[in-house]
């Protein structure tokens, strides 16, 4: 039987409510005060220098390719022929190969990126790894019962570490190993399917594909690791709820998870095709740099990002107008895509939870 206190041994009814004078918070002190406004001033001030900073870039670049917009118009963006002997310029075909290896390239990203980012989130590296070391009776000694949380960390660290890989780094690992590796399989596709466009010409060197598969490989990072948090973030209610009305672990993954988690994989997937538009040196390296507009993925082509490298360097004084004109283009295109996504999740976090 429990104790019961006696009139003497019961505690007081002030006690449940006494407090220490620290307990309470006190008036803001005029230090204290003056520290809070100095911070949110330099927050303030960072802001506006940050937009300030864009803007003078904008005004900048618009300013100098003011002389080439006034001369060449809009038949700058619809011409086809890039002839300084001649100045004639257009940026058709550097526009046609912006979007399209970066729309190629982010398909294939977005696929491998959440792919990857699932198999992170649901720790199937470490659930199997834990299923080996059970089967060799060494999953509860203090070495190797830890081994299935280090590869999960090693993989992620893995896929986060081809961000910090130079740019020029993957133009050459895709002119000496992508293109002699996938040169043979797409030759054979062009001369057994040459009536597709897709496969209307063959590979003989920097062409579309290469380039494709290689930026692919370099906005992985962002989708695999923006969406791997989106995922992470799912409440576990909603993962119970489902598997409490008998779904399996991939019915959950697919109908409860993913829907969930769509808004933030969207954003990374947004933020990685603003990263394959702007990328340079890659692309110079590897798409051929021919003024063409075709569906074939074995032709050679180009990009703005591209046109600015080669031709920034021998540049005279009327062609830096030209050029700027064409990175006044190319930096309206990243902004359009990413106002437009911005619009897109904004809707989407405002759309009523069916």
């Amino acid at each position: 039987m429990p104790q019961q206190l006696t009139a003497s041994q019961e505690m007081p009814t002030g006690a449940l409510f006494e407090t220490r004078p620290g307990d309470i918070a006190q008036i803001p002190s005029v230090l204290q005060i003056a520290t809070d406004r100095a911070f949110r001033a330099a927050c303030h001030l960072c802001a506006l220098l940050l937009l300030g900073l864009v803007g003078f870039i904008v005004v900048q670049i618009a300013v100098s390719a003011m002389p080439a917009v006034e001369r060449y118009g809009f038949g700058f963006l619809v011409g086809r022929v890039w002839d300084p002997n001649t100045e004639r310029y257009g940026i058709l075909a550097e526009i046609w190969g912006t979007l399209y290896t970066s729309l190629l390239a982010l398909v294939i990203g977005t696929a491998f990126g959440v792919a990857a980012a699932i198999f992170l989130s649901e720790g199937f590296l470490g659930q199997a790894t834990f299923r080996v070391l059970r089967r060799l009776g060494l999953h509860l000694r203090p070495v190797t019962g830890a081994l299935p949380d280090q590869f999960e960390r090693l993989l992620r660290n893995l896929i986060e570490l081809l961000a910090a890989i130079p740019s020029v780094v993957y133009g050459l690992w895709g002119l000496f190993v992508v293109i002699p590796l996938i040169r043979p399989a797409c030759n054979w596709l062009h001369l057994k399917l040459e009536w597709i466009p897709l496969f209307g010409t063959d590979l003989s060197g920097p062409r579309l594909l290469p380039a494709v598969l290689v930026l692919s490989i370099m906005i992985l990072p962002t989708i695999t690791a923006i969406s791997r948090d989106a995922l992470v973030s799912v409440p576990p209610k909603l993962r119970m709820a489902a598997y409490g009305l008998g779904a399996t672990r991939w019915e959950t993954v697919l109908a409860v998870v993913l829907p969930t988690a769509s808004r933030g994989i969207f954003g990374g997937v947004v933020l990685a095709f603003g990263r394959a538009l702007g990328e340079t040196m890659a692309l110079a390296m590897l798409v051929g740099n021919s003024n063409q507009i075709r569906l074939s993925l074995f032709s050679p082509a180009n990009t703005l990002a591209a046109l600015l490298a080669n031709n920034f360097p021998e540049a005279g004084a009327k062609q830096v107008g030209v050029l700027m004109y064409a990175a006044l283009v190319l930096l309206g295109i990243t902004l359009v895509v990413n106002v437009v996504g911005a619009l897109i999740v904004e809707r989407a976090s405002l759309a009523p939870v069916e």
